[in-house]
């Protein structure tokens, strides 16, 4: 059993679009931030190559928005779990440094969540997350 666990929360309110594209750019960053968990390249049986995977499962969750808010600040408390998210401002901006300059000046209680990643232990992301239904 792997050490380290990921999951991936998206906001129940999202349409399917939305919530496809969240989870796609979460994928990225914890890739991105966790070279660890991505695989080797694989050779098939004809001899062509497949990039590296992830290694590990995904579990894809969902939660109501208000609830994304309450466990980003429960998760990012915990020192041993990385948080990635995904919010309406970066949804709505067209570059990233647009999104950029928008986050630097809105308060924390006021950004609006579409969806979560974390990494970490696997007690501790069961624990924050154990009760969250599969998104289906």
């Amino acid at each position: 059993m792997l050490a380290n666990k990921m999951v991936v929360v998206i906001a129940d309110e999202a349409p399917i679009g939305v919530a496809l594209n969240t989870a796609a750019l979460l994928g990225v960053a914890l890739g991105h931030h966790h070279d660890e968990v991505v695989g080797a390249d694989t050779v098939d049986g004809s001899g062509a190559v497949h990039t590296g995977m992830c290694a590990h499962p995904i579990p894809v969750l969902r939660a109501a928005a208000e609830r994304l808010h309450e466990l980003r600040i429960q998760a990012a408390a915990r020192d041993s779990v990385t948080v990635h998210d995904m919010n309406q401002v970066a949804q709505k901006s067209r570059t990233y440094d647009q999104m950029s300059a928008t986050i630097s000046g809105t308060k924390a209680e006021d950004i609006e969540y579409l969806g979560l990643a974390l990494y970490g232990p696997r007690a501790t992301i069961d624990s924050l997350t154990g009760a969250l239904a599969l998104y289906r």
